[in-house]
């Protein structure tokens, strides 16, 4: 491809994004396909000789659309958003340009001091603790996903206690309504127990189980290692008491991780950050602008309150990596900061999404959407026919049918093949309920009024 060519199919590509965009909300928000239909569209054999663009582009609309699950529809209220937003789509096509590995200070100077840069604000941005920031003791470094995260820092906590006892005889503590990928992270760190611990009546972690679990588990020989937190589950948005737990964690000697995922956007709105006090107690943090921060996914921040056990775990050294600027310890390599070597520019997006839409406009959505919520749960609690199932911190609003699990089972499955919204179902404790997460990035409140209507009609 000459760079003609390219700048001729560079313009097609971006006069498609655009059309999408313009078109996405009239279309169905779930693809229709059956399994296997795409697959038939599809050779079996790579082609022998290239092809013409057009026909690439061609097959956007004939392949790609009908499989397509329109995440970035205003009428996506299913699982947590995946905003992606036009200032994210240039700047990844800037990083794919460029082509950037910045696994070194040295093999691209501006990946590493551009992402400490941009992550160092949103510590101000997020009211974080300041010794979160580059120049302190701890840091932050983008990641895939909040599993990576928690992977990490499950690894670095075991890691700290390895003197102390076998990864087999080690526990991990959990609230019950926390995301899967804490029992894959034990599993994957090798430690041998992940303990899910009950919730209360607010579905947030109960620290007297906590307690319980942690001196039972004493006094069978094993060793608590960590304690993950979550501000915000998956399921309900619930929000474990992080004081109480940060209190446990310290005087059982234990790491304390803070999953914020989906909610750590939030936090950028000072009357959120209630939920996430004491953070100057606890030892990593994790959140995912890929979520409801309009920067496209992947885009993970990781923060430690503390680099050197990270560090210790993460860093191998072969003599192909050493340079002056390594070795002089006045830069930060970030290959030493999680499990793979190789690293994209992903900051750029970051960074052009808080510049293009500054401060005040990524409040304001919040904002926006948190008011949303709580309007759709207002009329959910004026409906004799529904009930919400848990309180609406966020932008989450869960809710059943008083009818019962069949009826709540059929409105999903009703709302859903109207093709006019994405929810989810889920069920707890046998109980099943509705899922509504306000915060795809172009909802406005005709949207959510849309989705009322349908609902009030399907009850």
């Amino acid at each position: 491809m000459t760079l003609e060519e390219f700048r001729a199919a560079a313009y097609a590509v971006v006069d498609w994004l655009a059309a999408y965009r313009e078109s996405v909300e009239e279309r169905p928000v779930l693809s229709r396909v059956e399994p296997g239909e795409i697959s038939a569209l599809l050779p079996a054999a790579a082609p022998e000789e290239g092809e013409p663009f057009a026909d690439l582009m061609a097959d956007l609309d004939r392949v790609v659309m009908p499989g397509t699950t329109h995440w970035q529809s205003p009428n996506w209220f299913a699982y947590f958003p995946a905003n992606s937003s036009p200032p994210s789509i240039l700047a990844e096509m800037v990083s794919a340009g460029l082509g950037l590995q910045g696994m070194l200070w040295s093999t691209s100077p501006v990946v590493t001091e551009l992402e400490s840069r941009v992550l160092d604000w949103l510590v101000d941005l997020m009211g974080l603790p300041q010794a979160w920031k580059s120049a302190g003791p701890g840091g932050g470094v983008i990641q895939m996903s909040a599993s990576d995260a928690t992977h990490a820092a499950l690894v670095t906590a075991r890691a700290a206690k390895s003197g102390a006892g076998r990864a087999e005889d080690m526990a991990v503590y959990v609230s019950e309504e926390a995301h899967s990928s804490i029992e894959k992270g034990c599993n994957i760190a090798g430690v041998g127990h992940c303990r899910m611990i009950e919730v209360d009546e607010e579905r947030s972690m109960s620290v007297a189980a906590l307690e319980a679990a942690v001196k039972g588990d004493l006094a069978r020989g094993l060793l608590p290692v960590a304690v993950v937190s979550t501000v915000g589950t998956t399921g309900t948005t619930a929000v474990d008491p992080l004081t109480e737990i940060s209190r446990t964690a310290r005087r059982r000697g234990m790491w304390h991780h803070v999953d914020a995922a989906y909610a750590g956007t939030a936090m950028i709105c000072e009357e959120f950050r209630d939920f996430q006090p004491s953070l100057e107690m606890v030892d990593s943090y994790t959140f995912n602008p890929h979520k409801w921060m309009m920067v496209s996914f992947d885009c993970n921040v990781l923060w430690v309150a503390d680099r050197a056990p990270l560090l210790e775990v993460m860093s191998i050294l072969p003599p192909y990596l050493r340079d002056e600027a390594s070795e002089s310890g006045a830069v930060i390599d970030y290959r030493d900061w999680h499990v793979p070597l190789g690293r994209r520019f992903r900051a750029l997006k970051l960074w052009w999404v808080i510049r293009w839409y500054g401060a005040a406009g990524l409040r304001s959505m919040v904002r926006e959407h948190h008011r949303l919520a709580r309007r759709l749960a207002d009329r959910v609690g004026r409906d004799d026919r529904l009930k919400l199932f848990a309180p609406v911190p966020f932008g989450l609003v869960c809710f059943t049918h008083r009818d019962g699990n069949e009826a709540t089972r059929r409105l999903a499955r009703d709302l859903n093949a109207t093709g006019k919204a994405a929810i989810t179902a889920s069920s707890i404790a046998g109980e099943d309920f509705i899922r509504v997460a306000v915060g795809q990035a172009e909802t406005e409140e005709r949207h959510v009024d849309a989705l009322w209507d349908l609902i009030d009609s399907l009850a």
